[in-house]
């Protein structure tokens, strides 16, 4: 009599786990996000080395902190740039601050361990337009060994360690050359 209604709710999870499938592959291969002056190709994130979701849908993830840390880099290229110029970066790999961990049943979510050893680290390629004109471009391979130690005031911002990686990077980098 119980075998029944276990083949049934097996059939419920079957098809709740295929309709999941299709969704993650209308996500775009190599998103674009655009903000104010600034945009950002993410290329191949699947490859990229942790933008691991803890609590959420993985593409619904990535989404959300591609969009965070394009505002978060508009935010400071606003303050550095020219009011003609853009800034154009094609992110080729990208490992989010902390490390994704199990709970093995703890919670129905795995969790992020932030520690020293596990900094955030971002590379990519740059560019600084201003109209057609290419004014600056580079290469990039970013990481902030003493992230921790680094944010100063408490922060509990999303990507507090990753946003300010790229916004020390605007100031050392781009800013002295503009």
């Amino acid at each position: 009599m119980k075998l029944p209604y276990l083949l049934l709710a097996g059939t419920m999870v079957s098809g709740a786990m295929l309709s999941g499938c299709a969704v993650a592959d209308d996500v775009a291969e190599n998103p674009v996000t655009e903000q104010g002056v600034v945009k950002i190709t993410w290329q191949d994130p699947k490859s990229f080395r942790d933008v691991k979701a803890v609590s959420d849908i993985q593409s619904r993830y990535e989404a959300r902190t591609f969009e965070t840390l394009t505002k978060g880099l508009d935010k400071e290229a606003r303050k550095i740039l020219k009011p003609e110029q853009k800034l154009e970066l094609i992110v080729t790999d990208l490992d989010l601050a902390g490390d994704v961990r199990p709970t093995f049943g703890a919670t129905m979510h795995d969790i992020r361990l932030i520690k020293d050893i596990y900094p955030p680290r971002i590379t990519f390629s740059y560019s600084v337009l201003e109209g057609d004109k290419v004014v600056m471009v580079g290469n990039e391979k970013l990481t902030d060994m003493s992230f921790m130690h680094n944010i100063g005031r408490a922060n509990d911002k999303p990507l507090k360690y990753e946003n300010k990686l790229l916004a020390d990077w605007m100031k050392k980098t781009v800013e002295p050359k503009i």
